[in-house]
């Protein structure tokens, strides 16, 4: 396996440029801040940005805990990859990840103010001086139940083939760490069953809510909605519409993660 390395301090755009720079090499795996991933999917491991320091947030970028160093080399012995592109603020921190992961020597090493130009890396640190954005070189979806109850925005990148006039478009993910705030925030039970509340009672057809109830798991929550219909209406289409109302409204105010939303039609009432 060849042992690729992109090396820049943080907030200099590594993250950003590192999708271009794997296809322009042709390396089909990329570890960055503790992530495996492939392409435009996440393979394993857990993300520095999810840490509650900025100490717990370097430890985990070096799999330094046995249990995230284990699941990840378990993967990659799994996948036998030709090439792998390692992110790093330093010489040091890449060759501690290729250490850790057993990965052997680098082979060849990029840094960041070789194949980034000046402006780009200035707005980079701004992003991230300014309004503590980090970049995840996979789409959204991909990561959501990781980061469920994070502020997640898609960011996609077009790239240009030159002659042939192809375009592809890269996804990428955009977040607020945890660390990077000023203080926690937390978001009540009562708030979402307020938010469940409005978005069901505007569905024309539904008559009453019987119960609303909210089940945190791993990874997100699960929305159960008992409730009373009037009679003359498509009942599939009223439940669908009720899932469809409440999932849009939970998600795009509170960015929950939502496992599943589970309608139960209690009863019907003649007008």
């Amino acid at each position: 396996m060849k042992v690729y390395a992109l090396v820049g301090p943080s907030g200099t755009g590594k993250s950003y440029q590192s999708i271009s720079l794997a296809k322009k090499k042709k390396i089909a795996y990329i570890i960055d801040d503790g992530l495996l991933i492939k392409g435009n999917k996440l393979l394993g491991g857990s993300s520095a940005k999810r840490e509650k320091s900025k100490m717990a947030a370097v430890k985990r970028a070096l799999f330094l805990k046995e249990e995230h160093r284990n699941q990840v080399k378990e993967i990659l012995e799994a996948e036998n990859p030709k090439a792998i592109l390692l992110l790093g603020t330093s010489d040091k921190m890449v060759n501690t990840i290729a250490k850790r992961l057993d990965l052997g020597e680098i082979n060849d090493r990029f840094y960041i103010h070789d194949i980034s130009s000046e402006d780009d890396i200035q707005v980079a640190r701004k992003c991230r001086m300014q309004e503590g954005k980090h970049v995840i070189p996979v789409p959204t979806f991909e990561i959501k139940k990781d980061f469920s109850g994070y502020f997640l925005n898609p960011l996609k990148v077009l790239r240009n083939f030159g002659k042939s006039n192809r375009q592809e478009f890269d996804e990428k993910s955009v977040v607020r760490p945890t660390f990077s705030y000023m203080g926690r925030y937390t978001i009540s039970d009562r708030v979402v069953r307020d938010l469940v509340q409005y978005s069901t009672l505007k569905i024309e057809g539904v008559h009453k809510i019987s119960d609303i109830d909210i089940k945190t798991l791993t990874g997100g929550i699960v929305i159960e909605i008992e409730l009373i219909a009037i009679y003359g209406y498509s009942i599939k289409g009223l439940l669908e519409a009720v899932q469809t109302s409440v999932n849009s409204e939970v998600e795009g105010m509170t960015s929950l993660n939502i496992l599943s939303i589970n309608v139960f039609l209690k009863n019907l009432v003649v007008p």
